[in-house]
C-alpha cells in the first residue's frame, strides 16, 4: 500500500465517488463505509476486499475479481457488476434495487436479507438463489 493510501485510511472512509480504478490491483483493500458513487472497478481486482457499508450506487464493477469480498450493508442500488467474479463474497442485509448481475459467478456467495430479487441477473443465479434464499 503505497503511503498516500495509508494517510487516507488514518483520515476515516474515503470518498473515491466519480473515480476510475480500472484493472486496478486493490486486493484486500479496506474500503468499508466508503463513497464510491459511480466509481469505476471495471477489471480490477477487489479479491477479499472490504466493502461492508459502502455506497456504491450506479458504481460499474465489469468483468472485477471480488472473490471473498465483503458487502455486508453495501448500497449496490443500480450497481454494474456484469461478469463480475463474485464467489465466496458476503452480500448480507445489501440494497440491489436495479443492480446488474447479468453473468456473475455467486452461487457459492452469502445472499442473507439481501433483496437479490430486485437485481437483474441470470435466470440460472435467479434459480439458485431462489432455492437457497428465498424470497421473504
Amino acid at each position: 500500500m503505497s503511503d498516500e493510501n495509508a494517510d487516507e485510511e488514518a483520515e476515516g472512509p474515503k470518498d473515491w465517488s466519480f473515480t476510475s480504478h480500472v484493472e486496478a490491483d486493490l486486493r484486500k483493500i479496506d474500503l468499508s463505509g466508503a463513497n464510491l458513487r459511480r466509481a469505476v472497478f471495471d477489471g480490477a481486482d477487489l479479491e477479499g476486499a472490504d466493502l461492508s457499508g459502502a455506497d456504491l450506487r450506479k458504481a460499474s464493477f465489469k468483468r472485477a475479481n471480488l472473490m471473498k469480498a465483503a458487502f455486508d450493508d453495501a448500497d449496490m442500488r443500480g450497481a454494474i457488476f456484469v461478469k463480475a467474479r463474485m464467489n465466496l463474497s458476503n452480500f448480507q442485509r445489501c440494497r440491489l434495487d436495479g443492480a446488474d448481475l447479468r453473468g456473475i459467478r455467486g452461487r457459492y456467495a452469502i445472499w442473507r436479507d439481501a433483496n437479490w430479487w430486485d437485481a437483474t441477473m441470470d435466470e440460472g443465479l435467479r434459480n439458485a438463489l431462489e432455492k437457497k434464499w428465498p424470497k421473504p
